[in-house]
């Protein structure tokens, strides 16, 4: 059974490191929130490390200057590991060919520009990658929505029927399905892939809950803190089929926060967070997260 706890520092004393989410855990898009500033601190003051762990579709460096953009602290977080990080391997080694049609905003144009170290010595001996149009593609590179704060995945039903007549794969560099912009619920990546493999599409995956975002989480935690084990990381997301589910799978205990994406179930602060209530919530999605939390502090 999931236990409620009312801050993380009453259960992270066994932890040396926690995988932290972003949005709806650290900021909502436009700013940092206060409490899990502190938290995140408070673990890293005891000798804790702390990887932001997102499935954001740009590489750690793109990520890193939108946190410092909106005012995240960089005293809160040791390391990054990104969605787009995990596909970028996907992408430089040819998974859906070297001709790819770019579904997304032209703010994602980093994810084909900007590398993480770790990246550009396999990318330096791959043959180039091109963005050309759909009717030229070998396949589709999904960042996002163009506009995600008008459209919906419906927008899209006639490019991803042209593409799955083509035989296209989809690289979806974000599998998150939805995300809170302020106070604005916008489709992600994930939203898209999730309607490509509807109609008979196929969709790749590699952010959460996938395997090859924890691998290359525990590479980069193993790069600063070496020795850390499975049984000393805590996840923490509000994404109960992304960071929870993932978590799970990679069979790592989770802190569920309720505040985020299912604050219209729980409450924003918990004020609906009823333990049967929630119980009865989790064996529907048939999903137990260690702990639950109703937003981190």
């Amino acid at each position: 059974m999931s236990r409620i706890i009312a801050s993380l520092a009453e259960i992270s004393g066994p932890y040396r490191a926690l995988y932290c989410d972003l949005w709806g855990c650290l900021h909502n898009g436009r700013q940092p929130f206060p409490e899990a500033v502190e938290a995140l601190r408070a673990f890293r003051a005891k000798g804790g490390t702390v990887v932001l762990l997102t499935n954001a579709p740009r590489p750690k460096p793109s990520v890193r200057r939108q946190l410092d953009t909106i005012g995240v602290p960089t005293d809160c977080y040791d390391e990054i590991a990104s969605s787009g990080d995990a596909a970028q391997y996907a992408l430089v080694t040819g998974a859906v060919g070297r001709k790819v049609y770019h579904l997304g905003p032209d703010k994602d144009d980093t994810f084909f520009t900007e590398l993480s170290d770790d990246l550009t010595g396999i990318a330096a001996n791959q043959p180039p990658i091109e963005k050309v149009p759909l009717a030229q593609a070998q396949g589709i590179v999904c960042t996002g929505l163009f506009d995600d704060l008008t459209e919906t995945p419906d927008d899209y039903r006639a490019t991803l029927l042209y593409a799955r007549e083509k035989g296209l794969k989809l690289l979806c560099a974000n599998p998150d399905i939805v995300v809170d912009y302020g106070d604005k619920r916008i489709y992600c990546a994930g939203a898209i892939a999730e309607a490509y493999d509807a109609m008979g599409g196929e969709s790749l995956y590699f952010g959460k809950p996938h395997p090859p975002i924890y691998d290359l989480a525990k590479r980069r935690l193993d790069a600063i803190r070496p020795g850390i084990v499975h049984e000393e990381i805590l996840c923490i997301g509000d994404g109960i089929g992304t960071d929870i589910r993932g978590g799970m799978a990679e069979d790592l205990d989770t802190l569920f926060i309720t505040g985020g994406l299912a604050m219209d179930i729980f409450g924003e602060n918990g004020e609906r967070l009823d333990p049967a209530r929630l119980s009865n919530w989790l064996a529907e999605v048939e999903l137990s997260p260690s702990y639950v939390i109703p937003r981190l502090r």
